[in-house]
């Protein structure tokens, strides 16, 4: 079983485990105010494009209900009675991030997963200023769970949701494939989610229908379909790169500038963007300093069942942490690929693949924008892939991803410059998630709630 099969299952059990966990206390609740309208005041606004951003001094904006209604110098703008007002005095106002890869646990069922942890989830989320996910992984109910999130119900990013993944064991034949389309997109999944296994003839079906009915596909490539064939079928994304090294024989080898022009070339060629989870897969190929992802301070707030599934994960003698120079080589291939997608001109839209190994939903965002940032990416095209990308993928559905008037209210207060600085999202003073101001008190009272609800036994637990 390869690495990446290996990976997969374990996600699934891990999941599972989880969702069989004796029921905890519910989450903290979470207060849901009577609808006010809010002005940021004095305040310099982040606005951001692919290579470059601009700070725009002393500006006030003004949010009613869900959405930003005037940006403009603070000198011109009169800020209306009634207004909560926010002093923005030397702080960044920018859009809130963009989880491109990322899952929601169940919403009910399944095991009677915890309420608290579906809840924990969320709130990472926003309280790390990732203010929508795309949800790769469908589960029965989570469309509830949208609505609810929608109807302000609970406390969450606004969700774009992949139905249940088209794979080698929910699909059984071509036909089964174009039957499941049909069936997600009546039902009302936002995408569909491809995972491995798929045979070519399943996998074209499902993407002649896909195309037909007018709804996106995305995830990884099947080994039996390759990258060129997915970008050929119209894949909207590659996530993970997956594919791509593959596509060229690069997995044990340093990659030729050569071989990366051409995988740039085929990209653009077709349109598609990619989502490329960096970090996470460092992790999963075993380029990770071991050592380091034990002390990730963040595993405080996942269940401790959860921890321990990650920590066997890293003894698991068949990865690559025992194979160091394939490990190196591989992600040295990748972090070159990512940067001459970006220098090429392919969209690059931000995911994180939260919560899979030591990728702590919300907090996992810091880690992706090192990585990135490592690979020689700007901050700006960091931040623009997660934001103003992420509202062009989404242009037909919402208008967000700018700190723009008619723009949802999603919104991230920093202390620093995050232009300047890889690490400004860790300072954040609040978080506005469709017009819902949390400040930082809130914040930090909440996720002090999700950590002591952890058990974590200690920093430096480790399974026996």
């Amino acid at each position: 079983m390869n690495t990446m099969v290996r990976f997969i299952t374990l996600v699934t059990l891990l999941t599972f485990i989880a969702a069989c966990e004796p029921a905890q206390p519910s989450a903290p609740e979470t207060s849901h105010q009577s609808p006010k309208n809010f002005a940021f005041t004095n305040v310099a606004v982040v606005n951001i494009a692919r290579n470059l951003g601009e700070i725009a001094e002393a500006q006030t904006v003004l949010v009613v209900g869900d959405r930003i209604t005037t940006v403009g110098a603070t000198s011109a703008v009169t800020v209306p009675s009634g207004f909560v007002e926010i002093d923005g005095t030397n702080q960044f106002l920018m859009a809130g991030l963009t989880e491109m890869h990322g899952h929601v646990p169940p919403a009910s069922s399944f095991g009677q997963l915890p309420e608290r942890y579906l809840d924990d989830v969320l709130f990472m989320y926003v309280a790390n200023g990732i203010t929508t996910v795309r949800g790769m992984l469908g589960y029965p109910h989570q469309l509830q769970l949208k609505q609810d999130i929608t109807e302000g119900k609970r406390t969450g990013p606004t969700l774009y949701l992949a139905g249940p993944s088209f794979n080698g064991n929910s699909i059984e034949s071509p036909e089964k494939a174009t039957q499941r389309v049909i069936e997600q997109r009546d039902q009302g999944w936002d995408l569909l989610k491809v995972h491995p296994g798929l045979t070519l003839s399943e996998y074209q079906a499902m993407a002649k229908t896909a195309r037909d009915a007018n709804i996106d596909f995305a995830g990884h490539v099947p080994k039996d379909v390759g990258l060129e064939v997915a970008l050929t079928e119209g894949q909207r994304t590659i996530d993970h790169l997956d594919g791509y090294l593959e596509a060229i024989d690069a997995l044990n080898r340093p990659a030729s500038k050569y071989e990366l022009d051409y995988l740039v070339d085929l990209t653009l060629r077709h349109g598609a963007a990619v989502v490329p989870t960096q970090a996470l897969w460092a992790t999963i190929i075993g380029a990770s300093d071991i050592e380091q992802l034990r002390q990730y301070e963040e595993i405080d707030y996942v269940p401790e069942a959860v921890r321990a599934g990650w920590f066997n994960y890293l003894e698991e003698p068949s990865l690559g942490y025992f194979n160091a120079e394939a490990a190196a080589i591989q992600q040295d291939n990748r972090q070159r690929l990512i940067r001459a997608l970006f220098d090429g001109g392919v969209p690059i839209i931000f995911g994180t693949d939260a919560p899979q190994l030591f990728s702590v939903p919300g907090f996992s965002a810091l880690r992706e924008i090192a990585v990135l940032h490592d690979a020689g990416i700007p901050l700006a095209g960091i931040l623009h892939s997660a934001t103003v990308a992420a509202g062009e993928y989404f242009a037909d559905k919402d208008l967000f991803g700018r700190v723009a008037e008619g723009h949802r209210a999603d919104l991230v207060l920093l202390q620093q410059n995050p232009l300047e600085y890889p690490a400004a999202l860790a300072g954040r003073s609040g978080v506005m998630v469709a017009g819902q101001w949390l400040d930082r008190a809130t914040i930090d009272n909440q996720l002090e709630a999700i950590r002591a609800a952890g058990m974590r036994k200690s920093a430096n637990f480790k399974p026996e």
